[in-house]
């Protein structure tokens, strides 16, 4: 069974569309919709904006539903130039950009119990998804996607994420998924449409284009997932 996990209801309701019998359940406030995708096996769930929601909603699902691996899906800023609204980027490994121990001696982004500060994606999965968007003719990009509890909108910011991490792609959730499921042994992957440059027209910008790049994502799993079967 693949776990598929967006933020917003604009991320995740037509793969729940989508679903062949499905079942609702709900826990800790969120709900998981299970059921078939072109054969596969999938359960979906909207987790809510944000680190703590994400993690919560991983862990449920990992605890609930034994995933053989998760994929979060949804928008997110560029933080790089030559990637632009409606391209896409497929992680190569995630970070939080806000957990910072430095003064107790540790590296910016470090996080303890699992010992590093950029978590890798699963290769396979990762791959999967890459040639799925290739496949649609949409413009795809690898690297490392940051996350944060705050929403990128100013050049400086960007700018410092970039340079800080070699980041390319800036969200609030891939780096609490790719934590949780570190933690718990679990492959997961990345998805993100770009939806806004992360700059002082990313506040204007990310409600005219989220559909549209929401859109895109759900196009790119939907063709995943038929690749599956």
């Amino acid at each position: 069974m693949l776990g598929i996990i967006g933020a917003m209801d604009v991320e995740v309701d037509a793969l729940k569309a989508r679903l062949d019998a499905p079942v609702t359940q709900r826990f800790g406030g969120c709900d998981f919709v299970s059921g078939t995708l072109d054969g596969v096996a999938v359960t979906v769930a909207r987790c809510s904006e944000g680190k703590v929601n994400a993690a919560l909603c991983t862990q449920i699902m990992i605890d609930r539903y034994a995933p053989d691996g998760i994929i979060n899906v949804g928008v997110g800023c560029s933080l790089q130039k030559d990637i632009v609204i409606k391209n896409v980027v497929v992680a190569t490994e995630v970070c939080e950009h806000d957990m910072d121990i430095t003064p107790l001696g540790d590296p910016l982004g470090y996080i303890n119990g699992i010992g590093m500060v950029k978590m890798p994606t699963d290769r396979t999965l990762s791959d999967a998804l890459y040639a799925a968007a290739v496949d649609g003719g949409i413009t795809v990009h690898r690297g490392c996607v940051a996350s944060g509890d705050q929403f990128i909108a100013s050049p400086e910011k960007k700018e410092w994420l970039n340079a800080t991490f070699g980041a390319v792609c800036g969200e609030m959730e891939g780096g609490a998924i790719g934590h949780v499921c570190t933690a718990n042994g679990v492959p997961f992957a990345v998805l993100r449409s770009v939806s806004d440059g992360g700059d002082d027209d990313a506040a204007m910008d990310f409600p005219t284009f989220k559909t549209v790049a929401a859109a895109v994502s759900t196009d790119i799993i939907t063709r995943f997932l038929r690749a599956q079967k």
